[in-house]
């Protein structure tokens, strides 16, 4: 198993720094945070938008084409389609 500081320079070289990831993510967060339809959300749908959020935060502060990045916000969309359906 690699060690905590292996990890996060993989995890670095492929998102970016995380500080700029963080500036980011909860910009985007506090924009949904604050439209007038977040309260009309159920949980999963507030807890996949956040997730979809950093992953889109992720794309654009590290490898917009690494391919799992947008396979999970397809993913986490899914969840709450198939929930609705």
């Amino acid at each position: 198993m690699p060690d905590i500081a292996q990890t996060l320079a993989e995890r670095g070289a492929r998102y970016g720094v995380f500080a700029d990831h963080a500036v980011i993510a909860q910009g985007v967060k506090e924009v949904m945070w604050a439209a007038p339809g977040w309260e009309r959300l159920q949980p999963d749908q507030k807890q996949a938008l956040e997730v979809i959020g950093d992953k889109v935060a992720r794309i654009l502060n590290g490898d917009p084409d690494y391919h799992d990045n947008w396979h999970d916000i397809v993913g986490y969309a899914k969840l709450v389609a198939d929930r609705l359906a």
